[in-house]
């Protein structure tokens, strides 16, 4: 299974280099893989699958769009 991996902002420099077919697991969720990219999830402020915002514990299915975001700020 694969999914496509969008990492934001901070982020950018986690992102793998095979970001748009990121192999996956079946049972494995959003925390899983940010685990393994070495994003830490207390750093992570919005997380969406396909357009829709989610929670850490949702199972990845194939062909699943993530993008993961940090807290950014601006002035």
């Amino acid at each position: 299974m694969k999914i496509t991996l969008l990492c934001y902002a901070t982020f950018a420099v986690k992102s793998p280099e095979n970001s748009d077919a990121y192999p996956i697991s079946e049972g494995e969720t959003v925390t899983d893989v940010l685990e393994r990219v070495g994003i830490p999830i207390e750093e992570v402020k919005i997380v969406f699958i396909n357009g829709v915002s989610s929670e850490f514990d949702v199972e990845l299915k194939d062909g699943d769009r993530v993008g993961v975001f940090p807290a950014v700020g601006g002035g």
